[in-house]
């Protein structure tokens, strides 16, 4: 009997402390965008005239256990019957394959274009102007390109077309056969910023594609857009990742930009993707978001209407979920939660 009952314990140690497919989430920081982050303000604004804010428009993240970390069945029952805690399936978080650095990597460009996004998105709701040039975003290792053009070189034509957007770049290098040579006019990344400054004709020999897609002529590089803007607009946030803060990032610069304080001295937090033309997108960790906001003293919520459902199913008590599609709405319901007008605010619902 005492060594069956030994053997038990041991068998049900084990089976307790053997490693499971999850990872964890919980509330992470928030931080109020129109106020400070490590002794300095997260948005910086210099060239145009800036106007006092106050309240807050805070950004929300949800701390997530690595790529790496391997949960034990202790760990995931905790996490199961916590409140503020949350656990997932591993793939969810890190697809399958996907080291540790490639996550961070991941992380880091979407919030990278995050940020670029939410400017625009906010100098458009202001009607101010936004410039743009298409550009080299990557080399493919190995492609003909490499060596010969670089990451922020500034296309200008192609074959002596005028290159207007990202598409048309493709668009006329597939217009040869591989082993063709493709002649791009640039600036090179190190001139792209100053004005006047001379372009370059490179030569090179286009090769055929080898993905799933159809067979054509590549020179291996991926184009896109750099915007420009009429003044100088900084976020200084670290140690955050994704592109989530999108929306309140907008709504903080827009905030800088207008002598309307737009909250009215509340808290007012938030979470959405944003596009260059204002759209707000959904977000994952809505309910570790709104935890942790209404921990820091948010009384409201903007929620991004595809995650509204997910949101109000647990909503922390006090406080108010608005439902918002885009930059504009987001707008409006700050208005009403300024002037008092909170019965108008679009609200989330479970259904």
């Amino acid at each position: 009997m005492l060594a069956s009952t030994l053997t038990l314990i041991t068998l049900l140690c084990v089976a307790l402390l053997m490693p499971v497919p999850y990872s964890e989430m919980s509330p992470g920081p928030t931080v109020n965008t129109l106020g400070e982050h490590s002794g300095e303000p997260v948005l910086q604004i210099s060239g145009r005239k800036t106007y006092p804010t106050s309240g807050h428009l805070n950004m929300t993240t949800v701390r997530v256990t690595s790529a790496d970390f391997t949960m034990n069945l202790v760990e995931a029952v905790s996490g199961w019957l916590s409140s503020d805690e949350k656990v997932v399936k591993h793939d969810i978080l890190y697809p399958k394959g996907q080291t540790a650095q490639q996550a961070d990597q991941q992380n880091a460009e979407e919030f990278t274009q995050s940020q670029d996004s939410a400017k625009v998105a906010a100098l458009k709701e202001l009607g101010i102007s936004v410039g743009g040039r298409v550009i080299v975003s990557a080399v493919v290792k190995g492609a003909p390109a490499e060596g010969v053009l670089h990451a922020g070189d500034v296309i200008k034509a192609v074959d002596g077309t005028t290159v207007k957007a990202a598409a048309d770049v493709a668009k006329l290098v597939t217009k040869h056969q591989p082993g063709e040579k493709v002649v791009f006019t640039i600036v090179p990344v190190k001139n792209a910023g100053k004005k006047g400054a001379a372009t370059e004709d490179l030569s090179i020999t286009t090769k055929k594609s080898n993905d799933s897609g159809k067979s054509r002529a590549v020179v291996g590089i991926q184009a896109g857009v750099e915007h420009t803007y009429p003044f100088k607009i900084d976020i200084k946030l670290a140690d955050v990742g994704g592109p989530s803060a999108g929306l309140m990032f907008a709504l903080g610069i827009v905030d800088k930009l207008t002598p309307t304080d737009l909250t009215g001295g509340k808290f007012v937090a938030g979470t959405g993707t944003i596009d260059d033309n204002g759209t707000v997108g959904p977000i994952g960790g809505i309910d570790m978001k709104t935890i942790g906001a209404r921990s820091k003293g948010a009384q409201y919520f903007l929620t991004p209407s595809d995650n509204c459902a997910e949101a109000a199913k647990d909503t922390p008590s006090g406080l108010t979920l608005v439902k918002v599609k885009t930059i504009g709405d987001a707008m409006d319901a700050l208005k009403d939660i300024r002037t008092g007008n909170t019965a108008a605010l679009p609200s989330c619902s479970a259904s």
